[in-house]
Order: C-alpha cells, then structure tokens, then sequence
C-alpha cells in the first residue's frame, strides 16, 4: 500500500498538472474555457476575475507549480522513501489544500462562480494530502534482545 500510495500521489499530480496547464494555456491565449456543466459553468467568470491572480500571476501558474513540485516529492519518494521527505510533502500537500479552501470560498462568496477545473483541482489536492498522510515508511525490523539474567 504504501507504494501504491506514491504512485497514486503521482498519478495525481499528473492530473493537476494537466488541469493547471489547461486553464493557463486558455489565460494565455485568451480562448474561453469549455466548461458546459449546470450550475458549475462559471469558469470563464473565475479565471477573468481579479480574484484569480495572486502578486499579478494566475493562479493557473502557481498550480504547475505545485503539482510539479508534489510530483518530483513523490517520484524521489518512490526511491529514497525518507521520513523528511515525506513530511515535506504533506507540508506542501497542507499548504495546497488551505489555499484551495481558501479559494474555493472566494468563488462561493465573492465571485458567485463556480469552475469546474478549479474544484477538480482542490479535489486533487485534498485526495494527495490524504494519500501523503498515509504514506508510512517500511518497517524495519528490530533484533531480538537476547535474554538477560
């Protein structure tokens, strides 16, 4: 399990990834976003919103960003499996998921706007972060003390 779990992990910074990319791709050629789903068809409406940028980059950026470094966390975790290195990913998995909440009320509250690639992505987020709190390093077995007396 605990392989399968950084594998999942990997799998799923992939999908973030492609859903970052894809909303950065359409902010930078000014095309509209297809989101065709009642109710959640609001994506063109978030990304345009002054919401969207944090210091004047898109969010969209700082998704690749994040997903990318949780992939390169995960892939070095498949082969060094270190407790730090684990804890740094649920740190960034952490910090992933509160701006994600953070975000995800702004489009409820402020903008009253959904996207549907926005909430995909704090889905993802919070699925790495539940899978990161999981990851548990192989046990190691402890040697028998022999008998004192």
């Amino acid at each position: 399990m605990k392989r399968m779990g950084v594998v999942l992990i990997l799998i799923l910074a992939l999908c973030g990834l492609a859903d970052s990319a894809y909303i950065a791709q359409h902010e930078m050629s000014g095309t509209p976003l297809i989101c065709d789903i009642e109710n959640l068809s609001g994506c063109n409406v978030v990304v345009a919103s002054p919401y969207s940028y944090v210091f004047g980059i898109p969010l969209a950026q700082y998704g690749i960003l994040f997903y990318s470094i949780v992939f390169v966390l995960a892939a070095l975790e498949l082969v060094i499996f270190d407790q730090l290195l684990r804890r740094v990913l649920q740190g960034i998995s952490l910090m992933g998921v509160l701006a994600s909440i953070y975000f995800t009320f702004v489009q409820v509250f402020f903008i009253d706007a959904y996207c549907i690639y926005c909430l995909a992505s704090a889905l993802i987020a919070l699925l790495i972060l539940i899978l990161a709190g999981v990851i548990e390093p192989p046990q190691t077995k402890v040697p028998a003390s022999p008998p004192t007396g």
